[in-house]
């Protein structure tokens, strides 16, 4: 059985999730469609909705799926309005709008804080541009347009690649109101990879439409079985030219191995 149930503006007046990722859905005068295959529960003495079974919410081209949703809501004002403060979605979790995506197995959104916290496997966050992954958790902060990624975290831009046990990525808004990194910190096992070698470091900061990413800390640049250790390192994707640069306390160090040609046998006269 599918089941359509349209929500009054009043009840949504906070966004569904993140101004800044495009899914507070435009209009929040405009009611938000929830469909579920196995019905919608209202728990009137618990201010809160649920849907289950394949559940879809959408409102201005911005859908939140997942198996189950539940929203929690509170009164607002004094003429019996409403407002949810909390969404969450549960199970094959998919947020979607025109620009942007995100795959998760749990989401919940903060209304009040502007917080949207994704949890489970293979989490993703899609632009137009750019996506982050993350092993254990995904944030979004909307005020700061920021976006958190913990454990194995992964920033990718075309082939351009910045990985570290913790990402965080300001994001600003195009010029078609798409989203798109503007810089990634990078904090732990910073691994910065071109086609010709690879860079790491224990800190990092990636300016990614310089295409330029500054590492910090018992830094190694390999290429081949040449390897270059410093403190500080400039790395440039866009030309793959790399600098090791001196700290206060240390020096700069190569390791070059020579490309040696085999040695052919020689020949004994008369032999």
């Amino acid at each position: 059985m599918r089941i359509a149930l349209a929500l009054l503006a009043a009840l949504m007046s906070s966004p569904v999730a993140a101004q800044g990722l495009g899914l507070a859905g435009g209009n929040s005068d405009q009611p938000i469609q929830v469909d579920a295959d196995q019905g919608i529960e209202w728990r009137r003495d618990q201010n809160v909705y649920v849907a289950r079974g394949n559940a879809t919410a959408s409102r201005g081209g911005v859908t939140v799926k997942g198996d189950t949703l539940t929203a929690r809501y509170r009164a607002k004002g004094t003429d019996g309005g409403s407002e949810i403060y909390q969404l969450e979605a549960q199970g094959n979790v998919r947020i979607t709008s025109a620009n942007e995506s995100i795959v998760a197995d749990r989401a919940i959104y903060d209304a009040d804080q502007g917080v949207l916290v994704m949890t489970g496997k293979n989490l993703k966050l899609t632009t137009r541009q750019d996506v982050i992954t993350a092993r254990d958790s995904l944030e979004y902060w909307e005020k700061r347009q920021l976006a958190v990624a913990r454990g194995d975290a992964e920033a990718t831009r075309d082939k351009r690649k910045i990985r570290a046990d913790t990402l965080s990525a300001q994001l600003v808004e195009g010029a078609n109101k798409e989203l798109k990194l503007r810089r990634v910190d990078a904090f732990g096992n910073v691994d910065v990879r071109t086609d010709q070698e690879v860079a790491k470091g224990e800190k990092g900061v990636y300016q990614i439409e310089q295409g330029t990413a500054t590492l910090i800390g018992n830094v190694r640049i390999t290429r081949g079985q040449n390897q270059l250790n410093g403190e500080v390192a400039e790395v440039n994707l866009n030309t793959g030219v790399s600098r090791l640069l001196s700290g206060p306390q240390s020096r700069t160090r190569a390791l070059v191995v020579p490309n040696r040609e085999p040695q052919q046998p020689q020949t004994k006269p008369g032999g």
